[in-house]
């Protein structure tokens, strides 16, 4: 069955509930039929900072998707050679599921970038992407600003960031709202960003 998916990379460390405002707004909202979430791996060859295990950000996206008919965990890049790039994974994933439509979705900040991915040409040229508004300085290419390709979708502007929850739960601060309960708990209970 032919289905229009999009791709919502992120290291999800943690995923929060602006993620899936996002996630949910596209799933619902736009013409694609569902959304992955796209749990990026760690770098080998960067250093390991705050970011926790594979697995441990990959459970926290299936805690956090549970009950979302449309949003679904991936962890296709867990296997793919490091470090990962979007037009590698779109290669990848259109060869494994041949009659799926893959759809990139990203921030309006990540579009003003989008010109200094590796093969952005490539990706432009065989898939449609899905951009939602962010509030950050600087331009959006021309090249992007009316081209057929980029699809703007009027999501919710939502600026919760998983560096400042890393923070906030390091400073013991409570900070459940900004989190599904389930990976709430998973965080408390794993002890995780002390």
């Amino acid at each position: 069955m032919n289905r229009k998916v999009g791709l919502f990379f992120g290291t999800f460390n943690p995923i929060h509930t602006g993620h899936l405002i996002i996630a949910n707004h596209m799933a619902e909202f736009s013409d694609l039929d569902e959304v992955w979430l796209v749990v990026t791996p760690h770098n080998p060859h960067k250093k390991k900072s705050t970011l926790l295990a594979n697995h441990h950000r990959l459970d926290m996206v299936y805690k956090a998707c549970e009950g979302y008919e449309h949003l679904k965990p991936s962890n296709v890049e867990f296997n793919l050679p490091q470090p990962n790039y979007t037009c590698i994974t779109l290669a990848h994933l259109q060869e494994k599921y041949p009659t799926n439509t893959f759809c990139p979705i990203m921030g309006e900040d990540n579009l003003k970038t989008f010109h200094k991915w590796k093969n952005y040409e490539v990706i432009l040229e065989n898939h449609e992407i899905y951009v939602y508004p962010r509030i950050s300085g600087g331009e959006v290419e021309n090249e992007f600003k009316n081209h057929p390709k980029i699809k703007r979708v009027d999501a919710p502007v939502v600026e919760i960031s998983s560096t400042f929850i890393r923070k906030a739960v390091k400073e013991d601060k409570f900070i459940k709202p900004l989190l599904t309960q389930s990976v709430w708990d998973y965080i408390k209970l794993m002890n995780f960003y002390r």
